[in-house]
């Protein structure tokens, strides 16, 4: 059995035996999806309520340094069960799922969330996880865990960016550095850096050198606001960095009928929005996701320009 066969194993007996898990797991029968034509894309709008505990998840160094960290080994609930991965990290289901199937990658150290040093790990785990995709959310770009290392997978096939991928229509390569192909999204309401090789230490060359770009537009930052999406595939891997100038949007502070809970996080990032409330799901709009996205993402043409000085 390889581990995307055990992870898929884990998430099933999580089901049986904890109730919360179960009862999460059954809820996503239930929940309400809406799209957005946008003409060669689709953007999806998930309702899901179970997804209130991360959208409004206090990050502040205060609210942190108050909480009892929910991924360290000797606080998870005695019923939650994990896979190891090397020895570094643990496998563990998700009790608030996105996806059918919704894994937690932990660090067994509680050390902060930071990828410029892991990024190899998030590449290997798209490997060895290679029935799932493997996403990265930055400190400020919707972790509700950055003071702990982690990953999160979900099944392939979940989010849109995933088929526009495919299909090639939005994506359009800019140039080849170091082997690696590097693309952007110029008509996708998101800047979007993705690289495709299927050489590793390439890769990781310029996703450093992205990462060193990135970090002077925000020195003042724990690492550059970012997220990312990996996948292996015949061979080869695709990464879709998305890099960030905002945590949260304006509406997200909003109060009475001008607020929207939405916590931009890499799924989101990837075309699957997803709303806790069921009044926002019901009154959110194109024109809200277009300025949801110019608040919170860099433009094309902020990513051309960092793709140039590479």
């Amino acid at each position: 059995m390889d581990l995307s066969e055990k992870a898929k194993e884990l998430v099933q007996k999580q089901i049986g035996e904890w109730d919360l898990v179960g009862r999460n797991y059954e809820g996503l029968r239930n929940v309400k999806v809406k799209t957005f034509d946008f003409g060669d894309f689709n953007i999806d709008i998930q309702y899901n309520p179970e997804r209130i505990v991360s959208s409004v998840a206090k990050v502040d160094d205060q609210s942190i340094e108050d909480r009892s960290c929910f991924l360290c080994r000797v606080n998870l609930p005695s019923v939650q069960r994990w896979i190891p991965y090397g020895i570094d990290y643990v496998i563990l289901v998700n009790p608030f799922p996105i996806f059918p199937e919704h894994l937690t990658i932990a660090n067994v150290n509680h050390t902060n969330q930071r990828i410029f040093d892991n990024f190899e790990t998030m590449l290997d785990l798209a490997v060895n996880l290679s029935k799932y995709v493997i996403y990265y959310n930055g400190p400020k770009c919707g972790a509700s865990a950055p003071d702990h290392l982690h990953f999160q997978a979900g099944y392939k096939g979940f989010i849109p960016i995933e088929h526009d991928f495919s299909s090639e229509i939005c994506c359009r390569e800019v140039r080849t550095i170091d082997g690696v192909k590097v693309s952007h999204w110029p008509e996708y309401q998101r800047g979007i850096i993705t690289l495709t090789s299927n050489n590793k230490s390439d890769l990781i060359a310029v996703f450093n050198k992205i990462y060193h770009q990135l970090l002077v537009t925000k020195h003042d930052e724990p690492e550059p606001m970012m997220n990312i999406i990996a996948s292996f595939d015949r061979k080869s891997w695709t990464v879709h960095i998305f890099p960030r100038t905002e945590h949260r949007p304006r509406q997200f502070f909003e109060s009475g009928e001008n607020q929207i809970v939405l916590s931009p996080a890499s799924v989101d990032m990837g075309g699957l929005l997803v709303t806790p409330r069921e009044e926002d799901f019901l009154k959110i709009t194109e024109e809200d996701v277009i300025d949801i996205f110019e608040q919170v993402c860099f433009d094309t043409q902020s990513v051309l320009n960092l793709i140039n000085k590479l």
